[in-house]
């Protein structure tokens, strides 16, 4: 016992050997290591790796990071700190753009680290299959009543969503709802939204799950649903993880495909462009044999080759450009992306069902390209761009993304003021652009979207370069994200952020809108003293020698 609370006193008093001197008197340098099956750290290392995130906009050291060794281990640690009195925060892949998983002065749960995925033969919650007897998914207007038994999986809540993917695919499984990029985490997504081209179809991530057991700001484990727990479960789906952290979600599955066929067409004319994806994802109630699987689009401003790190698709032997394309709209090209999946059975009818949709677009018609490829490889497909981009150091660079939600109404005014007008001829990166059907999102969850039948994501997903080609600054980058707001806050266009990143709660207040009370009343019943995801900025923690927001 002697040597335990020695051996607790030195690692808590000063840890001088890794460069990091802890006062003992301080909330987090108080924990009692005894309590947890896996790892507190306090090594430089670990601090420096939760401290910077993909964005690389922000920089915030917490005092410690827990690799936990089960759900135990994250419950003991929200309780001691509500008792002690310091913030904590989840990680999972540390994709975040603005520091929202950071905890400065507080404890970062590393959910989706290498130590971490050493415990999950541990946490009871391995992949586990199974099936629900349950009403179809869907969303807010879905009318079916429909009952069917429909697979799911139970993942840890730091999975990433590759590994899901590759486990599920071992039983001819896989979710339906996706996000491009999949080495981002279950519950990190899960308390965004999660979307991706197949989102008009199925709905986003959150619209996907049965179950989930969380951790609640107070520290008790609850399992909830829409039938049981409800309130917390609608909250923590889209939630930025304010009220709890996910340790286990049950995920709908469906028959996996065999490949996908690929297709990208080109239009020079906007409101042609939009209605065209206006139109496919109208088809999401029909047959699988009469609609895509998934519908995406991008913008491309640039003068010269369309091909870049997004749009590789495009063979480089046969480069398009631009100025090659007759009747450009303002410069501006407009590229839709659609996908069929299909396996043996279907192989023989695949052309010409494709071939019929087809036939109602009104697309370039020298513009088609088309690439087929293992459904995998299609779903994993920026994870190979980002090899390319590590291997010439252009992956570790600051991100200054943007995301918005843009109600279809004015839609076109966004084209005119900021695809031809803000943005010029030069970009840095892939800027994303396709519609959602409102009716697939759940409206009791705390994701607010623009209220319209239908909205779009437009992502300006811009890398901040200082040499080659695409250069463009991080400064100038930010100050052209603050030009796209201010034009959208000045045109009445009524955006929401997509990965906001706040930085007042009167901000976040706006955000919200007419949901703000109900996201506050959420706050103050599953996490009474605000110690969650501080990195938001979206209330200050009851501890905080400021007085809190209320």
């Amino acid at each position: 016992m002697a040597t335990k609370l020695l051996l607790t006193f030195v690692v808590c008093r000063l840890i001088s050997t890794v460069g990091l001197t802890i006062d003992a008197d301080h909330p987090v340098g108080r924990i009692d290591q005894g309590v947890f099956n896996g790892e507190l750290s306090y090594d430089t290392s670990d601090i420096e790796k939760v401290s910077i995130d993909f964005g690389l906009l922000n920089e915030a050291k917490p005092l410690g990071v827990l690799h936990p060794g089960s759900t135990n281990d994250i419950a003991s640690l929200l309780k001691t700190a509500n008792i002690n009195g310091f913030g904590v925060s989840a990680r999972g892949h540390g994709h975040s753009i603005n520091g929202q998983a950071h905890a400065t002065n507080g404890v970062v749960i590393e959910m989706s680290g290498s130590k971490g995925n050493q415990f999950r033969s541990n946490l009871g919650s391995l992949p586990a299959l199974g099936y629900e007897n349950t009403f179809l998914l869907g969303g807010r207007n879905s009318k079916s009543n429909d009952s069917k038994r429909i697979p799911y999986v139970d993942v840890w809540g730091g999975e990433l969503w590759i590994d899901v993917l590759k486990w599920t695919l071992g039983f001819g499984l896989a979710p339906k709802s996706w996000t491009d990029y999949l080495y981002l985490s279950v519950g990190g997504t899960l308390s965004n939204a999660g979307i991706s081209g197949q989102a008009f179809n199925h709905g986003p991530q959150i619209s996907n799950v049965f179950e989930l057991d969380v951790v609640t700001g107070k520290g008790d484990l609850v399992t909830c649903s829409k039938k049981k727990n409800s309130e917390l479960f609608n909250g923590v789906l889209g939630g930025l993880g304010q009220f709890g952290i996910i340790t286990r979600a049950r995920i709908a599955l469906e028959p996996a495909p065999q490949r996908v066929r690929w297709i990208r067409v080109l239009y020079s004319n906007f409101s042609t462009f939009t209605n065209d994806q206006e139109y496919l994802i109208s088809l999401h109630g029909k047959p699988s044999s009469e609609k895509f699987d998934y519908v995406e689009g991008f913008v491309i401003v640039d003068e010269g080759l369309i091909n870049n790190w997004r749009s590789s698709f495009f063979s480089p032997k046969n480069p398009i450009k631009i100025s090659s394309i007759n009747g450009s709209d303002g410069g501006v090209l407009y590229c839709l992306e659609i996908t069929r999946n299909y396996d043996d059975s279907t192989a023989n009818s695949i052309d010409q069902e494709i071939e019929a949709l087809l036939e109602k677009l009104d697309f370039i018609p020298s513009s088609v390209f088309t690439t087929d490829l293992p459904y995998v490889d299609f779903l994993d497909r920026v994870h190979k761009a980002e090899l390319k981009l590590r291997s010439k150091g252009l992956w570790e660079v600051p991100h200054p993304w943007l995301n918005l939600l843009v109600p279809k109404s004015r839609i076109a005014d966004f084209d005119k003021g900021v695809f031809k007008g803000i943005l010029g001829n030069k970009t840095s990166g892939p800027i994303l652009i396709y519609p959602m059907n409102k009716n697939k999102w759940d409206d009791q969850s705390s994701v607010v979207t623009p209220n319209e039948d239908i909205f779009y994501l437009v992502g300006l997903l811009r890398s901040a370069l200082d040499s080659g080609e695409e250069t463009q600054k991080l400064d100038y980058l930010k100050d052209q994200n603050r030009q796209i707001l201010k034009f959208c806050d000045e045109s009445g266009i009524r955006v929401k952020r997509y990965l906001p990143g706040y930085k007042t709660q009167e901000e976040w207040k706006e955000h919200f809108g007419d949901r703000w009370g109900q996201f506050l009343k959420r706050k103050n019943e599953f996490d009474t003293m605000r110690i969650l995801a501080t990195g938001q900025h979206i209330f200050k923690p009851s501890f905080d020698s400021v007085s809190s927001f209320r």
